[in-house]
C-alpha cells in the first residue's frame, strides 16, 4: 500500500469535512494545516443561529435560477463560505492561521471575499481540488496581488 501524500491527506480529509455542508447545491470543504497539524475545518452553509438550506427544504439560488459564482449576497451561506469559516472557527478557539496551508475540496474556484480573508489571515499557501480532481495551488502573497478589479479578465 503505497501512502498518500500530505496534500493528498488534507485533500481527503477537506472531502469529509464537505459532507458535513448542508448546502443543496455544493458541498465544500476545507481544512487549515500549520507544520501537518490541523488547526481548523469548516464547510459552506448558513451563519450560526440561521436556517440553512437543507432545513427549509429549498435553495434560493436555484429556485431563482441565480448562475453559480454570482451574486453569491443572495445565498444563505453568504460570509460562511468553507474557507470563511474555518478562518472563523480557528478564531473563536484562539490559533494562529500565520503561515499555514488551507486545504479546499469541492468548487472550482475561490471567491474573492474568501481570497481576501484567506490573505489577512496570513495563510501562506492554498491548495484547491476542483471538482473534476484537478489540483491548483496559490501563494496568495506571489499570486493575488493584484486585486480583481484590476485584472483584464474581470467581469460581474
Amino acid at each position: 500500500m503505497k501512502r498518500p501524500s500530505w496534500d493528498a491527506y488534507f485533500l481527503n480529509i477537506a472531502k469529509v469535512v464537505a459532507s458535513r455542508s448542508p448546502c443543496l447545491r455544493r458541498h465544500v470543504g476545507a481544512v487549515i494545516v500549520h507544520d501537518k497539524d490541523i488547526v481548523s475545518t469548516g464547510y459552506n452553509g448558513a451563519p450560526q443561529y440561521q436556517k440553512n438550506c437543507l432545513e427549509i427544504g429549498f435553495c434560493y439560488r436555484d429556485r431563482m435560477h441565480i448562475k453559480s459564482g454570482t451574486q453569491l449576497e443572495n445565498c444563505r451561506a453568504v460570509g460562511s463560505h468553507a474557507e470563511s469559516n474555518a478562518i472563523a472557527l480557528a478564531a473563536r478557539n484562539g490559533h494562529a492561521t500565520s503561515g499555514s496551508t488551507i486545504y479546499i475540496s469541492g468548487h472550482a474556484f475561490v471567491c474573492h471575499q474568501c481570497r481576501a480573508q484567506i490573505a489577512n489571515a496570513n495563510i501562506k499557501r492554498v491548495v484547491l481540488e476542483h471538482p473534476d480532481g484537478n489540483v491548483e495551488e496559490w501563494r496568495p502573497e506571489r499570486d493575488w496581488k493584484v486585486h480583481p478589479i484590476d485584472e483584464e479578465s474581470y467581469s460581474c
